[in-house]
């Protein structure tokens, strides 16, 4: 009987296994399909739904800014912590982009991920054009399923395509302030819409990215305007920089240069100002640009930190960052500034100021009640400039003041402004016009800036004439104007002689009390009524060929250009008050047959210029791209148009210098018309700043217009010594130069914080300059 009892207990024992093995399998089989199915994927949107899966996990919504693609591991979303980011006022309106949304693929790239996929570097260039290249052959049944996809995981269309560091604690909510999951997915889903239509336009505005072949015929350039006037001064010829291409290979080196952290490679260069046969006219301070571009980079001061906001930067600044004390020792009497512990501190003074700037200020418009400050008088032009305290306090009076002065004994003048957060360039009045358009400025001011203004027939002070508006004024501040000594009598007769030749009117002359200092204002005509009845004609009449507006490396010359009359030319009229003629259609545009740059009629391209960038900005860069605003004072639009970049940013606490390139369309009168300010440069060149000056750069396709004159490597070394440390590059262009240059800013060991591409060869670039610095010098200079 054990013989069967064992038997039946053993067949009882297999068919129990048999059960067990049977429903393991099965659950296996369940568990593989469940996990099968959370896991794959689109092949054309994996990146963008894996980041989907993964905040409905972390519960962070698709806009919180985190990059959750990199993984929890990856700790630098703690470097630079930012803001949430806040929900647009408006419901975006997505139906006009829905067709570049179903026929573009974008691809957004981040950090390389460690897991399958193309064996190829995820941000080359060779596999992007790949996959673009492959997403152009498919065929239209392919199109309609990835639409239904779209609409299956978005109810717009749209997915999220931030990669910023956020905080994101920020973003966390009790259970009583959750919103269901619907709302949120519908939230994030128009958001993020919203956003890919900013980054980068549809088909309705991607016209505003492309100039026409029509801009040769209505608009001149600032190289053809010098170019001729140069031929017509002096015989010569153009001098454009033309550099064969080269394959990026660099090892990066600190620059060894006598200038050391201070060093601006255009008018630090000892081997050309050695060869100069005379410096009487200040020829040693103006630019010597090197044969070829610097690919060195600039070291940083020892003890270099993140510069103090503004607005508490204009009253002091970290000693550490502007290491000279020279100017302590030489205007401390003054109260131009003072060493306080580890700080460098501006109490407003000047050597016209000592008691206060803003006094002084007030003495002006006291003077003479039409200068208006901040409504008629808006751009102002301040020579010899010191620290640029009086620019500074013209921030209150909402006046703009392009401040320069040489790079001279006055140890890093411009410097201290600049890291003041106060707008300035290093520039002299020497043998060259200053690089700005006739006819802009609304006033212009001298305060002791020591350039003997009576001497030559008066040259320095007619290329004062050239670019003063008609009707605008000249505020000289001078021992000559209220002292008595002999010397200065001699100099008061002379100015008041030339001044009067010249057919400007002396408005007032007064005598502050306080700081018992004089102060004399002079008034430009506003028609050429005086010029045509002068007894003596001297200074001269200039030809009517000579073109007030070409300024790039072009001589001064003694003669005095008529006052435009013909209104299909700036100059003619005094623009709006501000700051209506912020948003004002410039008149000379108005009615015009003229084509504008982006090809449409001359006023509705400035128009919708400006409602472009105020999209751009409102809806991406300010929110969009991690970037934290209060951080950001000095702006530069690299290659500007009509202003509408800096148009965009009126309502923040910064200020932009816009950039007219040498080679693009002459729109720089457009651009001071409008109340803002700028100059001409060509970027095959050094900027005349210091090193660590600009918070952050914005370049719109001005990158691979450069490549066919300039090799990009010089040019990137450039906005390395430009931008401050933790300051921000935005990048507009074609895919391959987007691919170029963020290969150029990881070698730089640069956080890139964004690389957006699309189907259309367009895209997209933030990157963010660290404190990274090699350790090996390169040759002696």
């Amino acid at each position: 009987m054990r013989g069967p009892r064992n038997d039946s207990r053993k067949n009882s024992s297999s068919y129990c296994s048999g059960i067990t093995i049977v429903l393991f399998v099965a659950l296996s089989l369940i568990g593989v399909w469940m996990l099968t199915s959370a896991t794959v994927v689109p092949v054309e949107f994996s990146l963008a739904d894996s980041n989907r899966s993964e905040n409905k996990d972390n519960k962070l919504p698709a806009d919180s800014g985190l990059d959750l693609s990199k993984g929890n591991s990856d700790n630098k979303q703690e470097e630079y912590k930012e803001k949430p980011v806040q929900q647009p006022q408006e419901e975006p309106n997505l139906n006009k982009d829905q067709d570049f949304l179903n026929s573009n693929s974008n691809n957004f790239e981040t950090e390389p991920t460690k897991e399958g996929g193309n064996n190829k570097d995820p941000n080359s260039v060779e596999r992007i054009n790949d996959e673009l290249g492959s997403e152009s052959t498919k065929k239209d049944d392919k199109s309609e399923e990835k639409k239904q996809e779209i609409e299956e995981n978005s109810p717009d269309g749209t997915d999220s395509i931030l990669n910023n560091s956020t905080e994101e604690k920020n973003f966390e909510k009790t259970n009583d302030d959750q919103e269901p999951e619907n709302t949120k997915e519908e939230k994030k889903s128009e958001e993020a819409g919203e956003e890919v239509k900013e980054y980068l336009p549809d088909g309705a505005q991607a016209e505003l990215l492309n100039e026409t072949s029509t801009q040769t015929g209505s608009w001149s350039t600032q190289d053809a305007e010098s170019k001729n006037e140069k031929e017509k001064i002096q015989g010569s010829n153009s001098n454009s920089l033309t550099i064969p291409k080269k394959e990026f290979s660099h090892s990066w080196k600190l620059c060894n240069a006598t200038a050391g952290a201070d060093y601006i490679p255009c008018l630090d260069n000892e081997k050309a100002i050695k060869k100069l046969r005379s410096t009487k006219h200040y020829e040693h301070r103006e630019r010597h640009c090197p044969e070829s571009g610097s690919t060195c980079l600039v070291a940083l001061p020892n003890g270099y930190r993140s510069p103090i906001k503004w607005p508490i930067s204009r009253d002091k600044i970290w000693y550490a960052n502007v290491p000279h004390t020279q100017l302590v020792q030489y205007k401390g009497h003054q109260n131009w500034l003072k060493v306080s512990g580890e700080y460098l501190t501006f109490p407003g003074g000047g050597t016209q100021f000592k008691h206060g700037v803003t006094h002084y200020i007030d003495v002006i418009q006291e003077a003479y009640s039409n200068i208006a400050w901040g409504k008629r008088t808006r751009v102002i032009l301040d020579v010899g400039c010191g620290v640029a305290s009086f620019g500074g306090y013209l921030f209150d009076k909402d006046v703009l003041t392009m401040s320069f002065a040489p790079k001279d004994e006055h140890e890093a003048q411009v410097q201290f402004a600049l890291e003041r957060g106060i707008p300035a360039i290093s520039a002299v009045m020497g043998t060259k016009r200053l690089p700005f358009p006739s006819a802009v400025f609304d006033a212009i001011h001298c305060a002791r800036c020591r350039v003997p203004w009576h001497i030559e027939g008066g040259k320095l002070l007619l290329e004062l004439n050239r670019l003063l508006r008609p009707g605008g004024y000249f505020i000289w501040s001078a021992t000559p104007v209220y002292q008595k000594l002999p010397e200065d009598v001699e100099i008061w007769k002379a100015m008041s002689a030339l001044t009067k030749s010249m057919c400007w009117n002396m408005v007032n002359r007064t005598k502050d009390k306080v700081n018992r200092v004089g102060v004399a204002i002079f008034k430009k005509p506003t028609d050429n009524s005086c010029y045509e009845t002068r007894m003596e004609v001297d200074p001269p009449l200039c030809e009517d060929t000579d073109d007030p507006d070409a300024s790039w490396n072009v001589p001064l010359q003694t003669c005095m250009h008529k006052v435009p009359v013909d209104s299909t030319v700036h100059g003619t009229q005094w623009p709006q008050e501000w700051p209506q003629r912020l948003v004002e259609v410039p008149y000379w545009l108005k009615g015009s047959s003229r084509i504008g740059v982006y090809g449409k009629q001359a006023s509705d391209d400035f128009q919708s210029d400006y409602e472009h960038w105020s999209r751009v900005v409102s809806k991406s860069y300010q929110n969009g791209l991690g970037i934290d605003w209060s951080t950001v004072r000095n702006v530069m639009d690299m290659r500007a148009v009509y202003g509408g970049f800096a148009a965009a940013l009126r309502n923040m606490q910064v200020w932009v210098m816009n950039v007219v390139t040498t080679d693009s369309p002459d729109t720089l009168p457009i651009i001071y018309e409008r109340g803002l300010f700028g100059l001409y440069h060509d970027w095959c060149e050094s900027f005349s700043t210091y090193p660590r000056t600009y918070d952050l750069l914005h370049a719109d396709h001005l990158f691979s217009k450069l490549k066919p004159r300039c090799d990009l490597l010089p040019v990137i070394t450039e906005v390395d010594r430009i931008l401050r440390p933790g300051g921000k590059l935005i990048v507009r262009d074609k895919l391959e130069t987007i691919g170029e240059l963020e290969a150029m800013a990881r070698s730089l060991n640069w956080e890139v914080r964004m690389t957006y591409y699309a189907k259309d060869t367009e895209g997209l670039l933030c990157v963010q300059k660290t404190m990274w610095r090699p350790s090996e010098y390169e040759a002696k200079m």
